[in-house]
């Protein structure tokens, strides 16, 4: 039988060969469009979070005519943390906002009479709620250990990305940081009370929430006396060390005495764990008036300064 004149079917070696290239050429220039796009639906995600939290904040302060605190404390407690004063109960802002964040079931559930750390809310308090995770963080993990400087296990919480501001200054370096009167005050610090009024600055022109996806875990619960907040990776990160237990659920802006001079806006490469830190060139933080915006790590360091104190005077003409 002559094979010679039947029909070839099939590809050659060379044919598949550069199928397979064309095919991984465009797989090599869809990938970077797949990503940025997926990048957007997680600002997206981030900025609603930080938008629905901005709501929650207000529902706050309509029912008790001020703002959450930064974290609760009773600070003559016979177990109060005698060099920072810190104490049970520990409740941060993010546990304060429970029942305005569709949360009220867990919030019901929560001795909030006991301390954070109290066995009785041990299983509760490392419930994950949705509204604190960026979708687009590095660290997605459900819960965040907290721990001691030397490392010691203390507690496990919830995680949050997403810290309040404390300021220009760190009132955590101050003992007594439940009084107001510290230079460059944000809306929240231990046991504060904000309420509109006293944001002399603006509402619009003053940040409350902003974005801390890396560098350090955060949490939405609160504040153990004893615990420390420290660097997540120090060989990523070799400028940070760790910083005052106020710092899971609070940042700074800068500048403070102990660094003059110094402003880290959002992803400043100082990466410090008491500030907001995100990997995408800076990141999206809340202001009292409810808006959410992206603040560059190029932004004007006066300026971002100005924006994280609320009644300094110092109100910037645009950003």
């Amino acid at each position: 039988m002559d094979f010679r004149n039947s029909t070839r079917k099939g590809f050659t070696l060379i044919e598949l060969l550069v199928v397979i290239a064309i095919i991984g050429i465009l797989i090599g220039l869809l990938l970077p469009a797949v990503q940025r796009v997926r990048e957007a639906a997680n600002r997206m995600s981030s900025q609603n979070n930080l938008k629905q939290i901005g709501l929650a904040l207000h529902n706050f302060h309509d029912a008790h005519l001020h703002f959450p605190a930064g974290y609760l404390a009773d600070t003559h407690s016979s177990a109060a943390n005698l060099a920072t004063l810190d104490a049970p109960p520990g409740w941060g802002w993010g546990a304060q906002i429970l029942s305005y964040l569709e949360q009220d079931n867990l919030y019901r559930q929560l001795r909030i009479d006991l301390a954070a750390w109290h066995p009785s809310n041990a299983a509760l308090v490392r419930t994950q709620v949705k509204m604190f995770i960026n979708p687009g963080a590095p660290n997605r993990s459900p819960t965040m250990r907290v721990k001691t400087e030397a490392g010691n296990d203390l507690a496990e919480w919830g995680r949050s990305h997403y810290v309040v501001n404390n300021g220009q200054d760190e009132s955590w370096a101050y003992a007594r940081h439940d009084l107001t009167g510290i230079p460059g005050t944000g809306p929240f610090f231990r046991n504060s009370k904000t309420r509109m009024a006293d944001v002399t600055d603006g509402l619009s022109s003053t940040v409350f929430v902003g974005e801390h996806t890396t560098i350090s875990d955060k949490t939405w619960v609160g504040v153990h006396p004893d615990a420390s907040s420290c660097t997540i990776d120090p060989n990523r990160f070799p400028f940070t060390a760790c910083d005052g237990a106020a710092t899971l659920v609070m940042c700074h802006s800068g500048p403070a005495p102990a660094e003059p001079g110094v402003v880290h806006p959002p992803g400043f490469p100082t990466c410090h764990v008491c500030q907001m830190y995100a990997p995408w060139g800076g990141g999206l933080v809340l202001f009292g008036d409810g808006h959410a915006q992206f603040i560059s790590v190029r932004i004007n360091l006066n300026t971002w300064a100005a924006l994280s104190s609320m009644n300094m005077g110092d109100i910037p003409d645009g950003f």
